[in-house]
This record gives structure tokens, sequence and C-alpha cells, in this order.
């Protein structure tokens, strides 16, 4: 008798599915990568990669209205943040139904997702006490961690690690084809001066794991700080900087969303004087892609960065095409 518990109790684990639900279009990207979709039981109405993500049930809503561009939407989301008003609509019904084992989310960033301590609310009152998992990322080596973390708690762990080391492999290969060009060039040719603008009006500077990125790619941007938030520049420490290149990917936008908002920028003082303007480095990202999200495709980021600095190196990611960047001082 005890021996057909024992088996019962075997044959009920095989069966056992993990119901998993995402708050992070990142976390779902991992858990994709982790070929554990089947698990998925719930995303957000952001989640768009793979594009079968958005098929998946959506457990939240954007509260803001419908705005035009980025600084409409900046106004709307300081709005908020001094109202005291959620960004986003959390369907409650939806994440009951979805039954989760298993949530994944943030703490670092009360614009990028439904609070922390609201999922912490909701979950605690569903019926199975769901595990709540904070994946808080600030460099590349979070972000690696990050997606380990994803993987052990699911129970995939030599799968996440055969993951990370191929996402790691590419980094330090696209470092070292860096270096053995930087080998070659002279001290002036070397230094690479880049603002990479993660938003438009205002303008702000890329944060987090953008430093490292670009530094890795052969660039060095003195707004983009290490491991910190991204902040608003004044455009005139911009035209004294005087970068040798701009990339304008901001958070959220694809290529031609970017490029359609930087026809403001044509308008700032001294716009012309810029030495990325007048040798025609002006280049757009799909910033919603490659750079905001802290998950595997940050490795894409890292490739085209190097491409759009050393055009020699182009032959090596020509799988990066139009969509996720492109020049963009014909259009300006």
């Amino acid at each position: 008798m005890k021996n057909d518990f024992f088996f019962i109790e075997i044959i009920q684990d095989f069966l056992y599915q993990m119901r998993i639900c995402s708050f992070l279009p990142s976390a779902t990207e991992i858990i994709y990568a982790l070929n554990l979709q089947d698990e998925l039981y719930g995303v957000t109405h952001e989640c768009d990669y793979p594009p079968e993500a958005r098929k998946k049930p959506k457990l939240t809503a954007n509260n803001l209205a419908y705005s035009t561009n980025s600084k409409e939407i900046d106004a709307s989301v300081r709005e908020s943040l001094q109202n005291g008003s959620p960004i986003y609509h959390l369907d409650r019904a939806a994440l009951s139904k979805a039954a989760p084992d298993i949530i994944f989310t943030q703490e670092l960033c009360e614009v990028c997702a439904v609070s922390y301590g609201e999922i912490q609310r909701a979950s605690a009152k569903l019926p199975n006490k769901p595990e709540v998992v904070s994946l808080d990322t600030f460099t590349l080596k979070d972000i690696m961690n990050s997606i380990k973390k994803v993987g052990s708690t699911c129970g995939r762990e030599k799968e996440v690690d055969d993951f990370v080391g191929e996402l790691n492999s590419r980094i330090e290969k696209a470092t070292s084809l860096v270096k053995q060009i930087q080998e070659s060039q002279s001290g002036e040719e070397r230094k690479k001066k880049v603002f990479f603008m993660e938003w438009i009006d205002p303008v702000m500077s890329g944060g987090h794991w953008m430093a490292e990125l670009i530094m890795r790619a052969g660039g060095d941007d003195i707004f983009a700080l290490h491991g910190k938030n991204s902040r608003r520049i004044k455009w005139n420490d911009v035209v004294e900087y005087s970068p040798d290149y701009l990339i304008i990917a901001p958070c959220g936008f694809g290529v031609e969303r970017a490029e359609r908002e930087a026809q403001v920028l044509k308008e700032l003082p001294k716009w012309n004087e810029i030495p990325a303007v007048r040798n025609h480095n002006v280049y757009a990202s799909d910033g919603n892609a490659y750079f905001s999200r802290p998950g595997p495709r940050i490795v894409d980021g890292l490739e085209i960065l190097v491409s759009i600095l050393n055009p020699k190196l182009r032959k090596y990611y020509e799988k990066y095409g139009a969509n996720d960047f492109k020049q963009i001082m014909d259009s300006l």
C-alpha cells in the first residue's frame, strides 16, 4: 500500500506543471529562451517578444491617456507620480485565474512596471501563495545573474548555464573585436565621444548598463553613469561635450518612432555645430528591443553599438538591419 502511494506521488510530480506569471517583458523573453513558455500563464500588455508572447493572457494595462510624443508622455508620467496615481492597472481577476506558483517582477523602477508592493499584496490573497521573485538589474553582470535566477527558480539550471555561457561568449567576442580595431588606431581615432539619448524631450542620458555597453563597443559617454539611473541632461552640456556619435534610442520606442521623434532636435540651439551632426553620425536604434529591457537581447544591443561605432566590424553583424538601427541624418 505504501508503495502505491509512493508511485502515485512520483506520477503526480511528473505530471506537475509549474505556473508562471511575468510582470516584466525581459523576464518573458528569458522564459521563452529557456523553453518554459508552456508554463507561462500571464504576461504584461508590453510583453511583445517573441511575438508568440502577445497571445498569452494579459495581467496589466496602461492607465495613461494616449500621448503623441515624448514630451506628452513625460508629462503624463510625472503627473501620475506626483498625484500618487498608478501608471499601470493590475487585473487581479486575471492573476487569480492564472493561479501562478511563481511571479517574476522588479522593485527598481516604478515607471517600468506595476509596483512591487501592489503585486505582493495581490499575490498574498491568492490561495496558493506564489513565490514572488524580484529581478533588479543595474549592470550587465546583473542582467546575466537575473537570467540565471529565472532558470534556477524554474529548475532549469543546466539550460540557463548553457544559455548564459553563449551570451557571455558573444559579449567577449564583441569586446575582443573592438580591442583589435583600437590597437590599429591612433589615440584620436580610438577616442569616440558618444551621447546615448534614452529620451528626447526632455533630453535624458542612458542609465544602468549603458555605460558598460558603450565602453565595450569602443565609445565613451560621460553622461551615462555605470549602474546609475538615466537622468536629465542640459542641452548646452551636450553641445559643449561635442559628441562624435549621437545614438537616439528612447525607452519603449522602435527605430521609426525614434526617428520621427528626433525631428524636434534640429530646432535645438547649435544643433549643426555638433560633430556627430556635421559628420552624419546620428543614429536611431530600437531602444525598446535592445537597450531598455534587461534581458537576453541586451547582447544584441552591444553588437549594434559595435556596428555603429566600428563600421569595419559590421560584416560580423550583418543580421542587423534598418529595423534595428539606421543613420538618420538625411531625415533631419
